[in-house]
């Protein structure tokens, strides 16, 4: 942290000044804002009340990593993003807002996905590493990061009704890996997409992460090292639980075998940003034009819905059969395999999951719908919304 503190100006000191009145932050604390900076992977969920936050607090250099655009789907729980910016680069969208917020705070930006190869470059100069993000790669790679600079890793998840907060520093306590030393299979978790997120549990969620990086900038009270903390929106509860350091941990522990940054795709066993997250062969893809003139022929497809039940209601092809991609081998008496079937989901990442599954078990005539049920609305029906 950077002790050579500016003074702060008139105008700084009306805008922090129910800050500065408070004990334990006062002038000094205010000017420790200033003074540190934040690097915060994901400006969506998460990533929208962090820095929110974080801008208004005064936190005087905020970095924003992301490389999607906003899109509308994105509204109901990305607060930091409005309509008029759909389209836009999320970091431009956030950074305008943030600069709005507080004009007197730096942000700076950088539109790309963050992996082992620039992150080392892009967080050179930050104190603290915050997660936004959604996705396992993502968490490790900032956590054995934060474990090789000797920086505090402020953690945050969410699914549905439940979200989870943590801080890791390994100088005072476990780190990531030391409480999940495996990442779960690709397949076992869904995204926020596919899954669904209460739209104000990222709020909850990341407004207690910024509260932890706040306090760990003006060093009050007693971050959450060593300790998670599991929040039920639902039941309105709050649970935390006790993390205990892994001496055998391979990036922080007493013999350390990981000394820098290494493939967390691949450690995830997930695709690189760009790729399909599962690769069939080009003959078990259908798309949806050829569909539409088999269907036109009179030929007859069993159509398959390995979508949620939820999302049936916002779009689906008449006569589809609805089987979730879970439920699918205690069900598959409702499957002729002598009729050809096309599966399908959001995007044509579930259902190719699910025709790999069939063909792996002796149905010979079934076939992925490429790009999903959103393709066929690109493609087919612009009218059908999309999600």
């Amino acid at each position: 942290m950077n002790n050579s503190f500016s003074q702060l100006s008139t105008n700084e000191i009306q805008r922090y000044a129910r800050h500065i009145v408070i004990p334990e932050v006062g002038l000094e604390g205010q000017l420790r804002l200033k003074a540190s900076s934040v690097l915060l992977a994901g400006t969506g969920g998460l990533g929208s009340p962090i820095a929110l936050y974080l801008a208004a607090a005064g936190v005087g250099r905020i970095g924003l990593v992301d490389y999607d655009t906003v899109s509308i789907s994105n509204l109901q729980r990305q607060v930091i993003h409005d309509t008029s910016h759909l389209g836009q680069l999320k970091v431009d969208s956030a950074g305008e807002r943030l600069v709005e917020i507080n004009p007197d705070i730096q942000i700076e930006t950088f539109s790309e996905p963050y992996t082992s190869k620039n992150a080392e470059t892009i967080s050179r100069g930050y104190d603290i590493l915050v997660d936004g993000t959604d996705n396992f790669a993502t968490r490790y790679l900032l956590n054995d990061l934060a474990v090789l600079t000797r920086k505090p890793y402020v953690y945050g998840s969410i699914f549905r009704f439940q979200g989870q907060v943590a801080v890791f520093d390994s100088r005072q306590g476990p780190c990531y890996r030391c409480l999940f030393p495996q990442p779960p299979p690709p397949e076992s978790v869904p995204s926020c997409s596919t899954g669904g997120v209460f739209g104000v549990l990222p709020g909850t969620i990341g407004t207690l992460q910024a509260a932890e990086v706040i306090k760990l900038i003006l060093g009050i009270g007693e971050p959450l090292i060593g300790k998670l903390l599991i929040y039920d929106a639902l039941e309105m509860s709050f649970q935390t639980v006790l993390v205990p350091k892994n001496p055998a941990c391979p990036v922080c522990g007493e013999n350390p075998v990981i000394r820098q940054l290494v493939d967390y795709d691949e450690f995830c066993g997930t695709p690189p940003i760009g790729t399909p997250s599962v690769l069939l062969p080009h003959e078990l893809e259908i798309s949806p034009h050829h569909l539409a003139e088999r269907l036109s022929g009179g030929e007859q497809i069993t159509l398959l819905d390995v979508r949620l039940p939820g999302e049936r209601l916002i779009s689906n092809l008449p006569g589809s059969i609805p089987i979730p991609i879970d439920e699918l081998p205690h069900r598959l008496a409702e499957l002729n395999p002598a009729i050809p079937i096309v599966a399908y989901c959001r995007k044509g990442i579930r259902s190719a999951r699910a025709v790999l599954f069939l063909k792996d078990i002796g149905f010979s005539k079934v076939w992925n719908l490429s790009g999903g049920i959103n393709g066929w609305a690109d493609e087919m029906d612009p009218d059908m919304p999309k999600y």
